[in-house]
Formats: C-alpha cells, sequence, structure tokens
C-alpha cells in the first residue's frame, strides 16, 4: 500500500498533478531540488468514457474523436473530488508496459471513499464484469452499486445524452481579436486544461466551453526550445517555472481576465482566489517583464515592476547573476536635489549640486527629436543650426526652459551608460549619467513625451539600462500618438525661421535704430561667451544677437588670437560663472544704446529688477568704465565700486589708495545722520502720506503670505464664521482673489466692513463673508505689520485741493510700487518725516516736487538740517508758483503736466 499526502488547495505546493479522464489520474512525490517523479494510477475494475482526442498530426489516416457520453462529467466528477485532497491507493496490478491498475480511497487510509465506487454509483462509470470473481467482495459491491445506477436511470444510464462540445478556438473561431474584445476585459470562469510553460496555458471558458491557448500579460518564462529532431531542450529554470505554475494551477478553477488579443496571441491575466500566478512567478524569480505586453495588463503594472526589482534584489533564480546598474553608486549619487542651471538638449541639463559641484545629467530612456530629412545633404552651405532646424527640437528646449531652469529638481538616477567609440556612421558618446526628473512630483519625461517633443527608446527585453518609470514613458508616448501630439502630428512642421547676425556689421546697422527706439526689449540669454558678452535670442524679432554689457570694464576670459592664446585675466572665469548663474537661458530685458565695430550690441540687461552690469561691480568681478558717466546708472556703479574698493575684494585686492591730506573739520552740536536704507512704496494718501515696505523683510513677507495662502487653500475658511470687530486683527480676500492680513478699523454692518491691509497700507471696505480669524502663526507676533507711514520732509503740500491731487499724482508715478531709497530726518505729529531717493539715479524726490514748482518749502530753524533746505529755497526762489499768484497756463510743466 502507498499513501499519498495532499495538503489543501493553495499555491504553495500541489502532490496531485491532475486527472486524465474518470479513470485515470497522475500523482507526484515530494519535489527534492526540481520537479518531482510522477506517476498514473488507473482505477481497477471500472471503465469512464474516454475523453476527446485531436487527429495525431503527421498521420493523415488519423481523425479527430470527440468525448464519450458522460466522459467530461466522468473527469469533472473525479477533478473536483481529488483535486487538492489527501488520497492513498493499492495497487493491484502493473503491466509489462508499466501501466498500474489499482484502489483509491479518500484520507489517509483504505477507510475512506473508495473512488471507484463513487464513480459507478453516480452512473459515471460501468464495471469491467469480464474480469469478475466471485470471491472478490469489492468486486461484488461495484456490481451492486451498478445495478442500482441503472435502476435509479443515474448517469449514463439516463435517458439525456450526457455529451458536451468543447470547442478549440484555434479552428472554431475565425478572429479572436472580436471574440476578446467581446468579453471587455471582464473576469470569466475557467479550468486550466495544459500548463505549456511558466507563462503560457491551455484554458476551458465556461460556461461555453471554448479551450484557448492564454499567455500571461506582461511576463515572460524561461520556454523549451523545439529542435529539429523534436525534441525540446529547456532554457535555464524553465522546468522549474512550468512546475511553479503546474502544481499551482493545473486543473483548478480559476477566473482568467482576456485582455488583448496582438497577432492571434491571447493576453491575459489568471487569477487564483489565493494570488496572481503573474505576480508570483515575477516575485520567485521564474520571469521576466515583457515590455510589450506590459502595456495591456489591467492589474497595474508597476505591481509587476515592483515584484520583479523584489527578485533582482534578492537574486533569485533567473536573477542569481544579476548586478543592479547603480549598485556601484553610492546613495548620496543615487539620489539628490539639485538646481537647473542650462537646458542643454531636449534630453539633457546640467544641474548644480549643493556642493556647488556641476553635473550634466540626461533623461533616461527618451530621445530627443531627430533629423528625420530624406536629402541630409541639401543646403551644404547653410549653417546647420539643429535647435532651430531640427523639427520640434526648439519646443523641447523651450519646455524644458521654462518649466526648470532656475529651479530645484529631484534627480534619481537610473544608470550610467558607459562611453562608446566611434563606429561606422556612428559618433563616439562619453560616459552619461542618465536619470529620472521630477519637480512637483512631475516626472519631466514623461511630460516631454506626452507632449510628443521625445520618443521613448525602445530596449532589448535583457537590457536592464532604462528608466524606473518606463512604462510610464510607453503610456504617455501613447497618448501623444493618439492625440496626434507634437512629432506624432500630422500637420506641418512648425519652422523657425532666426536670423543671426552676430558679427554681421551691416544687419546689425540696420537693425539699431529700431532696437533703440524699442527701449527695453525682451529676450532669452542663450549663450555666455565671458562676465560681459553675452549672445542673446529675441523672441520678437526672431533673430540671434551679440550682447554686451554697458558701462563696465570686465576681466577677459582666455582666447585664441593670431599671435597665439591671450591668458585669461585675473576673476575672468569667477565674473563669467556668475554670470551664468544669473541669467543663463532666462528671460531678460535689455536696453540697447550702440554698437561696436564688430557688430554686436552695446546696452544694459535687466533680469527681475536687477541691472547686470551693477550686480558685477557690487560683486567686484567689474569696474567702471568712463562711458558710464553719460548713463542713469552712473551714481549707482560708482558707490558700489566705492565699497568694494575699500573692502579690497576680488579685482580690488591689489588696489592702493592714493594718500589723501589730512583735513580736520570742526563738527557741528549736531550733524544730520543719512542712513537710507531700501524701501518699497505700496500705497500713497491723498494727504501725500505714503506707506512702504522695508526691502530687507520683504522675503519673510512672501514667505508667510505663501505659507498662509497653501494652508487656507488646504483648509478654506467656513464664509460668514467671523464676526469683525473694531480694532481686530483678521485676513481679507482682496479683490484679487488672494487673502491678506488686515486689521479691522469700522464696522458700518456686515456688508461693510473697513479694513486696513496691515502689509501694503491700502484701505477697502469689504463683506464680513470676505474676513476670516488671523491664525496665531501668521500674526504680528510672527511677523510685524509690514506698511509704515511716512511723510516727506523739508516740504508744505498744497491747501488747494486741485493742486494737492497734482502732486500726489506726480507721486504715484514716480514712486509707487517702485523700490526707493528712505532716511528718516525727524519726527512728526502722526509719523516720521523722510527723504526718498530714487532707486537708480539717487535723485532726491521731494527736491524735485520743489523743482517742479508743486510744493513749497518747510524751512527748518534746525542748523544740522539747513543743508538740506538751502538747494530747496534757491529753486524756490526762481519757481514759487504761490508768491505773485498763479500766473502760468494750467498745463505748464511745473504743475506735473508732462508731455
Amino acid at each position: 500500500q502507498h499513501s499519498v499526502m495532499l495538503p489543501a488547495d493553495t499555491l504553495e505546493s500541489l502532490q496531485i498533478k491532475g486527472v486524465l479522464s474518470g479513470c485515470a489520474i497522475i500523482v507526484r512525490g515530494q519535489p527534492r531540488g526540481g520537479p518531482p517523479p510522477e506517476r498514473q494510477i488507473n482505477l481497477s475494475n471500472i471503465r469512464a468514457g474516454a475523453m476527446a482526442r485531436r487527429a495525431a498530426q503527421g498521420q493523415p489516416d488519423s481523425k479527430d474523436t470527440p468525448d464519450e457520453p458522460y466522459a467530461f462529467q466522468a473527469r469533472e466528477f473525479l477533478r473536483k473530488k481529488l483535486i487538492g485532497k489527501e488520497v492513498c491507493f493499492t495497487v493491484e496490478i502493473k503491466t509489462a508496459l508499466g501501466r498500474e491498475y489499482g484502489m483509491v480511497y479518500l484520507g489517509k487510509d483504505t477507510s475512506g471513499e473508495n473512488i471507484a465506487e463513487a464513480l459507478v454509483n453516480e452512473g459515471l462509470a460501468t464495471v469491467r464484469r469480464e474480469g469478475i470473481r466471485g470471491n472478490n467482495p469489492e468486486q461484488v459491491r461495484l456490481c451492486e452499486l451498478e445495478d442500482q445506477a441503472k435502476s435509479s436511470k443515474k448517469g449514463q444510464w439516463s435517458e439525456g445524452g450526457g455529451t458536451h462540445t468543447i470547442r478549440d478556438m484555434k479552428y472554431t473561431i475565425e478572429n479572436p481579436r472580436n471574440f476578446v474584445d467581446s468579453l471587455h476585459q471582464k473576469p470569466i470562469n475557467a479550468i486550466i486544461e495544459h500548463v505549456r510553460d511558466g507563462s503560457v496555458v491551455r484554458a476551458l471558458l465556461l460556461p461555453d466551453y471554448y479551450l484557448v491557448t492564454v499567455m500571461l500579460s506582461g511576463v515572460k518564462c524561461p520556454s523549451f526550445k523545439r529542435e529539429a529532431d523534436g525534441t525540446e531542450t529547456p532554457e535555464p529554470f524553465a522546468a522549474e517555472a512550468k512546475f511553479f505554475t503546474e502544481s499551482r494551477l493545473l486543473q483548478r478553477d480559476v477566473q482568467i481576465i482576456l485582455e488583448s488579443c496582438p497577432n492571434q496571441i491571447i493576453l491575459g491575466t489568471i487569477l487564483h482566489p489565493n494570488g496572481n500566478i503573474t505576480e508570483l512567478l515575477l516575485k520567485e524569480g521564474f520571469a521576466r517583464c515583457v515590455d510589450w505586453s506590459m502595456a495591456v495588463y489591467t492589474q497595474g503594472a508597476e505591481k509587476l515592476r515592483a515584484a520583479e526589482r523584489s527578485a533582482k534584489e534578492r537574486k533569485v533564480r533567473i536573477w542569481k547573476d544579476y548586478v543592479a546598474p547603480t549598485a556601484n553608486l553610492d546613495q548620496k549619487d543615487r539620489q539628490f536635489v539639485a538646481k537647473v542651471m542650462q537646458v542643454v538638449n531636449a534630453d539633457a541639463m546640467v544641474v548644480k549640486l549643493n556642493s556647488g559641484e556641476y553635473k550634466t545629467i540626461h533623461l533616461s530612456s527618451i530621445r530627443p527629436p531627430r533629423n528625420e530629412s530624406e536629402d541630409k545633404n541639401k543646403d551644404k552651405d547653410k549653417r546647420f543650426r539643429p535647435l532651430y532646424d531640427i523639427p520640434y527640437m526648439f519646443e523641447a528646449r523651450e519646455f524644458l526652459r521654462k518649466k526648470l531652469i532656475g529651479k530645484k529638481v529631484n534627480v534619481t538616477v537610473d544608470y550610467i551608460r558607459a562611453a562608446t567609440g566611434p563606429g561606422e556612421g556612428t559618433p563616439a558618446f562619453a560616459e552619461r549619467t542618465c536619470a529620472t526628473v521630477t519637480i512637483g512630483g512631475i516626472n519631466i519625461a514623461e511630460a516631454l513625451v506626452s507632449k510628443g517633443l521625445a520618443t521613448v527608446i525602445r530596449y532589448r527585453q535583457d537590457d536592464d539600462q532604462r528608466s524606473s518609470h518606463y512604462d510610464e514613458l510607453l503610456a504617455a508616448e501613447a497618448r501623444a500618438i493618439k492625440n496626434g501630439k507634437g512629432l506624432h502630428s500630422k500637420k506641418e512642421v512648425p519652422i523657425h525661421r532666426v536670423a543671426d547676425i552676430s558679427g554681421e556689421t551691416q544687419k546689425a546697422k540696420q537693425f539699431l535704430p529700431f532696437l533703440q527706439r524699442a527701449g527695453r526689449s525682451e529676450a532669452v540669454v542663450e549663450y555666455v561667451f565671458s562676465g560681459s558678452r553675452l549672445k542673446l535670442y529675441m523672441p520678437k524679432e526672431t533673430c540671434l544677437i551679440t550682447f554686451l554689457l554697458a558701462g563696465i570694464e570686465c576681466p577677459r576670459s582666455s582666447r585664441n588670437l593670431p599671435g597665439g592664446l591671450q591668458v585669461a585675466e585675473p576673476f575672468s572665469d569667477e565674473a563669467m560663472l556668475f554670470t551664468k548663474e544669473l541669467v543663463l537661458q532666462r528671460e531678460v530685458e535689455v536696453e540697447v544704446e550702440s554698437m561696436d565695430k564688430a557688430g554686436n550690441f552695446i546696452g544694459w540687461l535687466h533680469i527681475e529688477g536687477v541691472n547686470l552690469s551693477v550686480a558685477l561691480v557690487e560683486n567686484a568681478l567689474s569696474k567702471v568704465h568712463f562711458t558710464a558717466e553719460r548713463s542713469a546708472y552712473y551714481k549707482t556703479l560708482v558707490s558700489a565700486e566705492e565699497v568694494c574698493r575699500q573692502r579690497k575684494e576680488k579685482v580690488w585686492a591689489n588696489y592702493e589708495e592714493k594718500p589723501v591730506e589730512e583735513v580736520v573739520h570742526l563738527s557741528e552740536e549736531k550733524e544730520r545722520v543719512a542712513n537710507y536704507r531700501h524701501v518699497f512704496v505700496t500705497e500713497i494718501t491723498d494727504q501725500l502720506h505714503f506707506y512702504a515696505q522695508d526691502v530687507e523683510t520683504g522675503g519673510q513677507l512672501e514667505s508667510l503670505m505663501e505659507t498662509m495662502r497653501a494652508e487656507l487653500a488646504s483648509q478654506p475658511p467656513v464664509e460668514g464664521s467671523f464676526v469683525a470687530r473694531r480694532g481686530d486683527y483678521c485676513i481679507a480676500k482682496f479683490a484679487d482673489g488672494e487673502w491678506y492680513r488686515a486689521r479691522v478699523e469700522k464696522v458700518e454692518s456686515p456688508a461693510k466692513v473697513h479694513v486696513f491691509y496691515i502689509d501694503y497700507g491700502n484701505r477697502e471696505v469689504v463683506s464680513s463673508t470676505r474676513l476670516a480669524a488671523m491664525l496665531p502663526a501668521f500674526s504680528t507676533r510672527a511677523l510685524p505689520a509690514q506698511a509704515t507711514e511716512y511723510t516727506f520732509a523739508f516740504i508744505q503740500v498744497p491747501q488747494d485741493e486741485d493742486a494737492r491731487a497734482d502732486v500726489v499724482d506726480c507721486v504715484v508715478r514716480d514712486i509707487q510700487n517702485i523700490q526707493c531709497l528712505l532716511n528718516v530726518e525727524y519726527s512728526g505729529a502722526t509719523c516720521p518725516h523722510v527723504t526718498v531717493q530714487f532707486g537708480d539715479t539717487k535723485d532726491d524726490v521731494g527736491l524735485g516736487l520743489v523743482k517742479e514748482g508743486l510744493v513749497m518749502v518747510d524751512v527748518r530753524k534746525e542748523k544740522h538740517l539747513q543743508k538740506m533746505v538751502r538747494p530747496q529755497i534757491l529753486f524756490l526762489a526762481i519757481l514759487n508758483i504761490w508768491r505773485y499768484g498763479d500766473f502760468r497756463a494750467d498745463d505748464a510743466d511745473e504743475f506735473g503736466y508732462r508731455r
């Protein structure tokens, strides 16, 4: 007696392989170092109907044999009773050919249910009476059960036909794709009839009994290669993978999602109550992900990648020799945050690490637009410019530039592509660091591909050097193709006719008057040659120009001259690096003043309110050139240069100050203190008082506002919950829809609440529904009110309303929303009295009002203030509009009306 123990139905291990028919089963022993030996047991003394058999290939005389009546029912009865159960059996006869006949019982011993008797009792098998011996009680028992089944008309003794038609889809359905589509990717019940290899099975679809071959979506197991002589050679781990699937699914009741049918191959996912075989095969290292079928996997491709990644990390089975692409990198080199300094190409950028080091990063697994022109030799004389001449290259570069330049991004290195030498028709490539770059949770490569501005590289199946988000890239490309975006569009490709007038003296001369008249023009810095020499792209004019910074003398970089290499001057590299970090590929404004003999334009460049010439001088990387004297920025340049010269910084390191004769000054009892500080004027009242913010604390205010608005966006205040009381601090929604800090000044009614915006100085009447309580984190304790009230020193405002309105209009045009310099001269009854200077020219605003005859001088008796009052009185003596009455025309220039 032999006993085979079969555990409960799990996906972990099985010791019964399957049921061949109503009277034959296959059992297997315990696996030891590989698939275990198998054994077929035929039930003694009974016969069940034969299952259908297809005609043998290569034998013209053979024919298909259908199921005999009740053969399928008998097989199903036995399959449902035995699969996953404990059985024991006795071998009674063993033929010369090795076939074994015996009795099979459910359970651990012969006291269990006799399987042959159960089949006969249900009328699903007949007794072989020709070999019956009268003294054998088991055989007698079988005859009695058969007689009872006949009298009860069970199974094949009933009047019904009892046949099932199993249809092989390969031969019965002309269009498998339509059949798969008609199921709408809904799970259907099935029985796994055969396992060809770990990832290909034959399944019987219920209830229509279609027999189909299904390949698991998204994966491939090692297979068995059929040789010319008909033998099969297994790839490494092919037998183990087949056993893994077979022992868990063969003849099991499962559900199958038929997902796609490319090239007559049906792809699907098999779901067992205890798991998904696709994911298990990957996790145990029996399979690898397959790109071409991954896209149709409905359960989430990221799960498959994660399962494969787990197997790779554990180096199990087919991954036993696996080495990760970034295995030699430290964690800090695999993942880091960096600032984008330059977009080199549609798939490459230069970033600045926290250490200050610069690194070139390529976007993983994507290819930028390429020149697909059939006639590549066309226009040989024309200078080929890839950025403008390759379709969609400019759009791709601009997308990255606008999205990334100057921003901090998260970089995850996916692989290092080794350097390659030049080959036939292929150039040499240096080593490349390929990474996934994200900003604000957005994968930049995916965004680029989804807009049709790049394509995804296809790899060999065993090539692991690819993006960690490769499936998302493929999906993005599929969307772009479907929607006809960018490179996949059938429309005319965009053409960029950009004129390069760098060094073209004649063209530059024609263009100069236009740029001079334009005032400030928009530009993009394309290249930085040195600290003060740049190449600009003018979007409105669609041209490239060389631009030299006016007013400064910058250290020269090294360059090749006819006489040999010119050595770089000290700090030239620092100046170039400073300019690059500040303006390279940024959107700037330029004022063109003139041009040199070589056709290079000369002028001033501004970026976000910063004059690059002034910034270089302030950082001791340039000196002021005498040509700056006639510019409006001369005073600012000179004062910045003086500070650096005194400190002997960088270009002034070796500066020796000329000796000056000592002069003894007799100090007066009290000196006027001139301590000008930078302020930003936000509001001007009808009484010529104004509110200003300190520039130094501007960053704190911006940070507080961003945090406050983000919190309000995530947890919006309940409308109408705030009860306004005079003097309360609150937050108010301004006309622009944004929240600001405010103070309640007066409450007329819930619909009319007077508020004062404490950070800007303006007032508004709002409904209480636009007010909310101020959170403690954003109160005046966290940051004091930023708007401070001031009035002008040394001047008297006209009492006449019209005249005063003229003064206010003039001041609003000159300094509102402008950065100025402010110095407190003396205190007043309500607020400090100050002098204000323009930020660029340092001209006094109050003195300008006196010059124009708009205000009178307020004569101060203090000795230390007389120096300030005296020049104003001199101008007043000439242009005092009040001394002899109003004797000029209404549109006189002194009243502030300007043509």
